[in-house]
């Protein structure tokens, strides 16, 4: 995520001089500074002093231990917190900072690394509009950005768009698996999977007709579409994926707890 945001944020015409990375693998630390340009420390004190925003694109098992070793210097300079972190709580970010401060969670997924991103942000009660405004302006280099003013929504967020891309790349297996099937060559099935995922993502972002009408323009009255979407309907797949989606909801508000806890 930090890769695609660095990038993102290039292409919209920041100055690499405005971008600090901080790592403490050095060899990763290396490849950002040498592929952007930016500027890169393994100090957290250098990199942090000046900032005016604070980007955590850390595993959540990890993020503790950063926040409590920058801690002291965020409180001290008032840097706006952006968490994109899956699972951490705003609550239990704010505990560990020892302090009220403006902190921003964010739940993006992995298109964002191709600027085809979803972002879904909440902010908590010490970020202001002008914070807002600088974290909208940092995500929208990975894609879109949608605001929650519940941080209970973003584990539906997680279940829908955070997760979402695998249930697009699941059901492409599937399809090309069914070509195979049928007899199709295995290669081919799977360039026809994909370029057909592809084509209809096209669609429906270029085209004003809601996904329910694009699928109605293509199914003909007793025809092909019309009998394999009778037998998905059969088979009840939107229960299918409702139940899905619901235990990807309920897994993400258990590891918001345990994070919490540990």
């Amino acid at each position: 995520m930090a890769q695609s945001l660095i990038g993102g944020l290039i292409d919209q015409g920041h100055t690499t001089t405005a971008l600090h990375v901080c790592d403490i693998d050095t060899e990763r630390l290396q490849h950002l500074k040498t592929r952007f340009g930016v500027m890169g420390s393994t100090d957290k004190d250098t990199s942090l002093r000046n900032a005016e925003l604070v980007i955590l694109a850390v595993k959540p098992d990890v993020i503790r231990p950063v926040i409590d070793d920058i801690a002291h210097i965020v409180r001290h300079t008032g840097a706006l917190i952006v968490s994109v972190a899956a699972g951490v709580r705003e609550p239990d970010m704010q505990r560990w900072l020892g302090a009220e401060h403006p902190v921003v969670r964010c739940m993006p997924n992995t298109p964002a690394l191709y600027g085809a991103g979803a972002s879904v942000l909440y902010a908590n009660a010490h970020v202001s509009d002008t914070h807002r405004q600088l974290a909208e302006a940092i995500l929208n280099s990975a894609g879109t950005t949608e605001w929650v003013d519940d941080e209970a929504l973003l584990d539906a967020v997680t279940a829908l768009s955070g997760s979402g891309p695998a249930y697009m790349f699941y059901l492409v297996e599937c399809m090309a698996l069914a070509g195979q099937k049928l007899g199709l060559d295995a290669d081919m099935a799977q360039r026809l999977a994909q370029q057909t995922a592809v084509g209809a993502a096209t669609m429906l972002a270029r085209d004003s007709q809601s996904p329910a009408q694009l699928r109605a323009n293509v199914t003909s009255k007793g025809g092909t579409t019309q009998a394999a979407l009778e037998s998905f309907q059969a088979a009840q797949l939107d229960d299918i994926v409702y139940k899905g989606m619901e235990s990807a909801y309920n897994r993400s508000r258990e590891l918001g707890k345990q994070l919490g806890d540990n």
